[in-house]
């Protein structure tokens, strides 16, 4: 790949920039990669999604918004379910969750995570089957805890002793048996293209493997048999491009349940092994496909059970950003160009990082195009920043955008479906912007905008 069609470089390159990045880039093409599925340039050079005009977009729902791409979403659960026939394949809350989101998950068959309890009541309300929910967090309230087993959740992962005693207590008092997966901390560090797998229980989450407290969990649960103990689970990073760091994972898992069996006789049924699977956010970035990831899980899965004598367990993954990350833009509108001395372009839009936290706060590098027209301007190298008081209000580092830019234009990011609104604030006193899902030529609004009566309904002073 030549580095100069990457959408978004890194660092802060103003004059030093080498003679590659001042190559003629063609600022109009889309990458296909970058950009859900049904995303295209319509006759007008404005970008389309679903055959629907961002213009009418902007016009009917304002800037800045979350664009959906429905069928795009839906198309990625589908190829997860299909790449994993055998196993549960769980859609991430956290990444983003709304009612209508939670109805399409559940209309394309997918499992669905939870981590609080506001996560778990907006998947009950929108009517998500409670056996398809399972329920994370590392500090899960009693009440939190009570509302899972009363809706009876498929279950729970547990993440430490003083929880197995909460759920036991509350098991006793229901007269149920909730059923639960150990998460085990590995030792396996896993982000993009590397992984380490040394030294990396110094974490909130989960019960040590090497300290031997994952074990102590395990036979804890089922020594005091008031807890279903379906299997273990084990999660070791996100944005990754590859499944490297699953083969340790699942070698030390695995070798935990051979241990349980040793010295309990019980073979756990089901084994978690994560996902955190990559997606694309600049040409750089080279996710694998759902297909070549089951591949890879599944030999890795069946060689280390060969290896324990053990039955393969029943297999759940969990895509992360994978499923809702690409399926969603977000659309700004220019207020003001400025040029700094030669230095760089500044392109102030309408939100910023109330709406996308990911770039200021993990240098995170995304794509941008203007998305109202085309233009034969030259391409010049340009930083898109956020309206809010502070200087690390990034919402793209460094981009090629065309020469003519100028307020009123309107640009779009993508890969912004995964934690950009589920993150979102009211910095600065800015509402939030709305969520718009567009299928089969027609929008619709899922999430509405926030008012300044919104925000100012909270303030009881």
């Amino acid at each position: 790949m030549r580095a100069h069609e990457a959408g978004a470089l890194h660092g802060d390159i103003g004059n030093r920039s080498p003679a590659w990045l001042r190559t003629p880039v063609d600022v109009n093409a889309l990458v296909p990669q970058l950009w859900p599925r049904h995303v295209a340039r319509g006759p007008a050079g404005a970008l389309t999604v679903a055959e629907v005009d961002v213009r009418d977009l902007a016009a009917e729902f304002g800037t800045p918004a979350y664009v959906l791409d429905e069928d795009d979403l839906r198309e990625r659960c589908r190829e997860f379910r299909a790449a994993f026939p055998d196993a549960d394949v769980y859609y991430a809350g956290k990444a983003f969750l709304c009612r209508a989101v939670v109805r399409m998950i559940a209309e394309e068959g997918m499992f669905l995570d939870v981590c609080t309890g506001g996560e778990l009541a907006t998947a009950l309300s929108a009517g998500m089957p409670a056996e398809r929910i399972g329920f994370h967090g590392n500090n899960k309230s009693v009440a939190e805890l009570t509302r899972a087993v009363d809706a009876g959740v498929g279950r729970i992962i547990v993440d430490s002793f003083a929880e197995i005693d909460r759920l036991s207590e509350l098991a006793r008092e229901r007269g149920v048996r909730p059923r639960v997966l150990v998460r085990v901390t590995v030792g396996v560090e896993a982000h993009t293209h590397e992984f380490i797998a040394t030294a990396h229980e110094d974490q909130k989450f989960g019960f040590s493997l090497a300290g031997g407290a994952a074990a102590a969990a395990a036979f804890k649960i089922l020594d005091e048999d008031v807890l279903e103990l379906r299997g273990l689970h084990s999660h070791i990073g996100s944005q990754i491009f590859d499944a490297s760091g699953f083969e340790v994972s699942a070698r030390r898992v695995l070798a935990l349940q051979a241990q349980i069996r040793d010295a309990r006789g019980v073979e756990l049924p089901e084994l978690d092994l994560g996902g955190g699977f990559g997606i694309a956010y600049t040409t750089q970035d080279d996710p694998a496909s759902p297909h070549d990831l089951a591949k890879r899980l599944r030999k890795i899965v069946d060689g280390e059970c060969a290896a324990e004598n053990l039955a393969v367990p029943h297999l759940s993954v969990e895509p992360g950003r994978a499923i809702v990350g690409p399926a969603v833009f977000t659309l700004y509108q220019v207020g003001t160009v400025k040029d700094v001395d030669g230095i760089r372009t500044y392109v102030s839009v309408d939100g910023g990082m109330s709406d996308n936290i990911r770039t200021a706060l993990y240098d995170a590098s995304y794509s941008a195009t203007v998305a109202n027209r085309t233009s034969a301007a030259e391409p010049m190298l340009a930083r898109v920043v956020g309206k809010h008081c502070e200087s690390g209000d990034i919402v793209v580092k460094d981009e090629f955008l065309p020469a003519d830019v100028q307020p009123g234009d309107l640009v779009a990011v993508p890969g912004t479906g995964a934690y950009c609104r589920s993150m979102a604030s009211n910095y600065n006193h800015v509402p939030r912007p709305p969520v718009v899902a567009v299928r089969d030529g027609r929008a619709r609004l899922i999430v509405r905008r926030e008012t300044e009566d919104d925000l100012l309904a909270l303030d009881v002073g």
